[in-house]
């Protein structure tokens, strides 16, 4: 059975505020809005949200070109002591499909504005999806990585 492969995704809304470029690190205490469209959305949407500590946040890399997406492996961060890894094998934002997918802190939820600290997306991302985050949704037993990935997110939060 052939399928129509595209997938096409409208954006629920956007970020607002924050930080104006995506810097690698420190992402922790910077402070953002995410915004859901009102011509999609009524307050109905978040109801109950409020009672969730984080949120996780499925977005969009929109400003990576498209020249500018990798489907190899590479060393994260052009790190020389850390291993060439695939894309797959790291977070990085030059991704085929450009999707990010962050966990941060719900601070306040006010009509269809979300104020959130800890996003690693950028003033005017659009945000694809929401969902909060249920402790059962974790990792079940003990988790692994290797140390240039735990060196690498040392400073990122």
């Amino acid at each position: 059975m052939e399928t129509d492969a595209t997938v096409r995704l409208l954006p629920i809304g956007q970020v607002h505020g924050g930080r104006l470029e995506p810097v690698d690190d420190d992402w922790d205490p910077v402070t953002a809005v995410i915004r859901l469209d009102p011509a999609q959305f009524d307050e109905q949407a978040l109801r109950g949200l409020e009672a969730f500590s984080h949120l996780e946040v499925v977005f969009h890399f929109h400003r990576v070109p498209p020249e500018r997406i990798e489907t190899t492996a590479r060393r994260p961060r052009g790190n020389p002591d850390w291993p060439e890894v695939g894309i797959f094998a790291q977070r990085g934002k030059n991704r085929p499909n450009r999707l990010g997918v962050s966990r941060c802190r719900l601070l306040a939820v006010d009509g269809l504005d979300l104020r959130v600290r800890g996003l690693d997306a950028v003033d005017g991302t659009p945000v694809l999806d929401l969902k909060p985050w249920m402790d059962e949704f974790g990792p079940r037993g003990a988790t692994g990585q290797p140390a240039w990935a735990t060196e690498l997110m040392r400073s990122y939060y």
